[in-house]
């Protein structure tokens, strides 16, 4: 047993680094990776230790061992396919996994795979020679038992571990990997097996009449499109740009005398952008993953959990990739610079009806420091992502997610701003850190923004940018303070609220701009895109509503169910009552002085709870399978593909011919790409990256 242990840990560990990406970051993290695999052998082989007979248990420990190697190159050669781990279900659906794997598992095979089945033959040769030998006295169960305990002591310390690195590492699950790299594989899998039984628990239950309290709800509160903006964007490209930790305040903010972000300061009062300056985050757990699922389906993240880990995989959407697709003809294609399997976008997409997902698998690796923890940094990411742009049949609706102005915010010294940005000097090296990233952002999307306009996107483009969730947490918030203009000894909960507010921008050559002081959330993005673009959402179901229809619901309702109205703020307190507070002079409201607004609260709060009970029954129960709006057809995610994206462009483009409306196209078959300027330092002016295009063909073959 103690040598099958060993050899499982250490062909384990060899494939950790060999076959695998798993973002290891500091010595903690490797230390994790090393000792992971450990405590599951010694329990799973353990199980052979309570058999009395010799021979029996040996045999039982063969193929418990067996199977775990089985499984750890299963792993290994799926990984080599879609760069992502084998779940519960695609282990289920046997068929599934030989079509997914390809005509033949030999093609994804490698010369050093043989170190993951030599150990077999070293097996055999010891029991051969009799350097290992049947020993036929019974194994005591007392002694049985006390190596379970071990492996339990072990897998206890393990999880500590890696719960102290990454806190919330199984209710967060933002992505397969992640538990992959602190607990291993048959944590994952058992993990992974428990949530699909929960799951599938729950959705057995759902009936066809459980959409009748939905649809019921959503024609009740259904908001009319603004007859002056409805079809404003119709027949436009939408380019939706995800602005990663992005608060509010940083729009206007200025540090040592400069402006933190002049660009988007710039963007937010220009004359052809729509400003939202009440407009609040609602994210849960899920932060990055829910504000997509808000913006992308009109529904909200889960209460605990993401959603797009835990239920997205599987579930039917009516989301905007498919609605545009279908109703306006619009391509769709997302760009991140981080791996596919993060928050599962690889399968969630797929759902969704995304034509195209560029991952990091898609950008040039060889650009020296261009990656951070998150992915590729911003100017690198929106300078290589113009190439496959440009391609893009219009209209398309795209959506950059941007990661540089990520926790921690820890900008490389090469990456500092070389206009004579200096960062603040807080005892508090994240928030100095926080101002620094959102300034190299801003330059980033400057840069974009110039791309966008010299290569003829612009003019007939609507562009959307949002702040997915807050940067700094309310532990840093006092530290804050001082810089916003207020004192930490008197910051509060209410404090802490109003900087959920995140910037929301719609730009448009020609749209009547000017700040909007409409109060409303992610939630309500979706429709208001959607009527923008000439789509009427009274079909769909959606939870928010339209912020430019006279209809339109201003209260804010957040997951953890406080909510913000445009008077009030109202936060559920620990002796299940409210504290509300007034938005005007951030005071304190006694509510036992005041029975009429303590009556409008009751009133307000069942709305809100209303309103998130019915997203999360559609998401729990997968209610959508059992509708469907008339004209749309719902989404088979089999017929996506993101393995060979730059092939299906080239195809696509070829078949149309001059009916082709790409903008290279356009451009009489020419590359844009010489017009984007970068002064990202990685690059030193070497474009192969950029504009090469045997790279991407080079790039493709690797992938293939």
């Amino acid at each position: 047993m103690t040598l099958l242990i060993f050899f499982l840990w250490i062909k384990t560990v060899i494939a950790y680094y060999i076959d695998f990406s798993l973002g290891v970051a500091d010595p903690i993290q490797h230390f994790i990776l090393i000792i992971n695999p450990i405590a599951t052998s010694v329990l799973l082989l353990g199980f052979a230790l309570y058999i009395n007979r010799a021979k029996i248990s040996y045999i039982v420990m063969g193929l418990i061992y067996f199977l775990e190697s089985a499984l750890l190159y299963g792993n290994i050669l799926y990984y080599r396919e879609f760069t992502d781990f084998l779940s519960f279900n695609t282990i289920a659906g046997a068929g599934k996994v030989s079509k997914g794997l390809g005509a033949s598992a030999s093609n994804m095979a490698s010369y050093h795979d043989i170190i993951y089945w030599i150990d077999f033959i070293i097996i055999l040769i010891l029991f051969l020679t009799h350097f290992i030998k049947i020993d036929k006295r019974p194994f005591r169960k007392l002694n049985a038992f006390a190596i379970t305990m071990t492996g339990l002591m072990l897998f206890s310390l393990n999880l500590m571990l890696a719960e102290c690195n990454r806190p919330q590492l199984l209710g967060r699950t933002f992505d397969r990997a992640y538990i992959v790299k602190y607990l291993g594989f048959n944590s994952y899998l058992g993990y992974d097996s428990i949530k699909t039984a929960q799951n599938s628990q729950v959705r057995s239950s759902a009936v066809g009449t459980d959409m009748d309290n939905v649809l019921q709800y959503t024609t009740d509160h259904y908001a009319a499109p603004n007859p002056k903006y409805f079809g404003k964007a119709k027949g436009k490209n939408i380019i939706i740009i995800h602005l990663e930790s992005f608060q509010q305040f940083l729009i206007g903010q200025k540090v040592n005398g400069q402006e933190v972000t002049p660009f988007l300061n710039s963007l937010y009062n220009d004359k052809n952008t729509m400003s939202f300056d009440n407009f609040f985050h609602e994210v849960g757990q899920g932060k990055t993953s829910d504000a997509e699922t808000m913006l992308e389906s009109g529904l909200y993240g889960l209460p605990e959990g993401s959603f797009f880990t835990s239920l997205g995989t599987s579930n039917t959407f009516q989301a905007a990739p498919a609605i545009l697709g279908q109703k306006e003809g619009y391509t769709s294609a997302v760009f991140h610079g981080n791996i596919g399997s993060f928050w599962s976008r690889n399968d969630v997409y797929k759902n969704m009806g995304y034509d195209y997902f560029f991952d990091k698998s898609y950008y040039d690796q060889d650009v020296q420091n261009s990656t951070m923890e998150y992915g590729m940094k911003d100017k690198i990411f929106l300078s290589e992502s113009a190439k496959y742009l440009e391609q893009l049949q219009q209209p398309f609706y795209a959506k950059f997610i941007t990661v540089t102005n990520h926790y921690p915010f820890q900008l490389p010294d090469e990456d500092a701003s070389n206009d004579g940005f200096v960062k603040p000097d807080t005892d508090n090296d994240v928030v100095n850190g926080y101002f620094e990233t959102a300034h190299y952002l801003d330059s980033s999307l400057q840069e974009f923004f110039q791309y966008l306009k010299d290569s003829g996107i612009y003019d007939n483009s609507m562009i959307v940018l949002y702040g997915d969730h807050y940067g700094l947490s309310n532990s840093q918030n006092p530290a804050l303070a001082p810089l916003l203009g207020y004192n930490a000894d008197t910051w509060n909960n209410f404090n802490n609220t109003q900087l959920q507010r995140v910037p929301f921008m719609i730009h448009m050559k020609g749209l009547k701009g000017g700040v909007n002081h409409t109060y409303g959330g992610e939630i309500d993005v979706l429709p208001t895109i959607l009527h923008l673009a000439g789509i009427n959402t009274k079909q769909y179901i959606q939870v928010g509503t339209d912020l430019l229809s006279k209809n339109h619901s201003s209260i804010v309702a957040f997951r953890n169910k406080n909510f913000v109205t445009p008077h009030y703020t109202v936060l559920k307190n620990s002796n299940d009552g409210y504290n509300v507070y007034s938005n005007k002079t951030g005071e304190e409201i006694d509510l036992s002085t005041n029975p009429n607004l303590k009556a409008k609260v009751k009133k307000w709060q069942k709305a809100v709870n209303q309103k998130l009970q019915i997203s999360d029954t559609v998401n729990n129960k997968n209610l959508l399978r059992f509708y469907t709006p008339n004209g749309f057809e719902p989404i088979d995610p089999k017929n996506y593909n993101y393995q060979n994206e730059i092939n299906h462009l080239l195809d696509t483009r070829s078949a149309l011919g001059l009916k082709s409306t790409s903008i290279y196209s356009k451009n009489n078959n020419q590359s844009t790409t010489s017009m984007y300027h970068t002064d990202a330092p990685e690059l030193g002016g070497d474009r192969s990256s950029i504009d090469n295009w045997d790279y991407f063909k080079k790039n493709q073959k690797n992938q293939q």
